[in-house]
């Protein structure tokens, strides 16, 4: 059984295409659950009138405005299957999508992730994506320090994942995929389907990722501090994220002072300077 879960906040403009993208999937889905995020638009019924004929269930679930983790969250409860998949309400996937990801999950079953490739737009346009942005296989953790790495649509989990590692983190305006992804990928391996199976259109202002982008290190600086502190990284990976921790701290806390933010960029040079200071300590 597979659920997939649609998060939503003001989103009908876009949100036919994501579900009929999840209609078309070669291999159905069990339910699609789209969480509206406290809406103000026709979102309601726009999925009313699409499931009124659709050939699988689709159940709305509306809570008050509450960010996109939290509203995956309240999907992730209310979701019967045993395999869960993610897409977000501006994305859309590929026929094949929901068929090769099941089957390689099917065929490992001690992988509880798997994500696939992206196919990028901008503005309707499609873009090359940079090396950096290649998603990798097996052990992301190194890699998912700098950014994150997996692919929010792309992924596909098994159940028992959030029962072992814990749910989105709702206190996180932005980055709590990158937040998860460090927490889940210090333990545990990412199956990478090597196709592009999703398609993300970008570059609009109304995205999160424009809207946080002046401060997004801030919350990936947040992730990286509790992730150290709560002990269970091996030393490799305690090094590896308290060296990203450091420089990232640099980095924000330069711009702060840049930016006229004096004291807030102070803050995270002293920060910095301690986790120099414990990584001198621990090496």
């Amino acid at each position: 059984m597979i659920s997939v879960i649609i998060p939503t906040y003001n989103r009908a403009w876009c949100l036919e295409r994501a579900i009929g993208s999840v209609l078309a999937q070669q291999r159905a889905c069990t339910e699609l659950i789209v969480v509206d995020d406290g809406s103000t638009d026709d979102t309601a019924a726009l999925v009313a009138r699409l499931a009124s004929d659709a050939p699988i269930p689709i159940r709305l679930l509306v809570q008050d405005n509450r960010g996109a983790a939290a509203a995956r969250n309240l999907g992730i409860s209310q979701a019967r299957g045993a395999l869960l998949a993610f897409l977000d309400a501006d994305d859309w996937w590929l026929p094949r999508k929901l068929a090769l990801q099941a089957a390689a999950m099917e065929a490992a079953p001690e992988t509880l992730v798997s994500h696939t490739r992206e196919i990028w737009f901008r503005h309707g346009q499609r873009v090359n994506q940079k090396k950096k942005h290649d998603p990798p296989h097996g052990d992301i953790f190194a890699a998912s320090l700098g950014m994150c790495v997996v692919g929010m649509s792309t992924v596909m989990v098994r159940r028992q994942l959030f029962d072992r590692y814990g749910l989105f983190d709702a206190t996180l305006p932005c980055c709590e995929d990158y937040d998860l992804w460090l927490r889940v990928g210090c333990r545990e391996a990412f199956f990478l389907v090597p196709e592009s199976l999703t398609g993300k259109d970008g570059g609009r202002p109304d995205q999160l990722s424009v809207i946080h982008r002046m401060g997004m290190d801030r919350y990936r600086i947040r992730s990286l501090d509790t992730l150290i502190a709560s002990g269970v990284l091996t030393p490799a990976q305690h090094r590896a994220a308290v060296a990203e921790l450091a420089r990232k701290c640099t980095i924000y806390g330069q711009g702060c002072i840049k930016h006229g933010r004096p004291e807030e960029g102070r803050r995270y040079l002293e920060l910095a300077d301690r986790y120099h200071s414990a990584k001198g300590h621990h090496s």
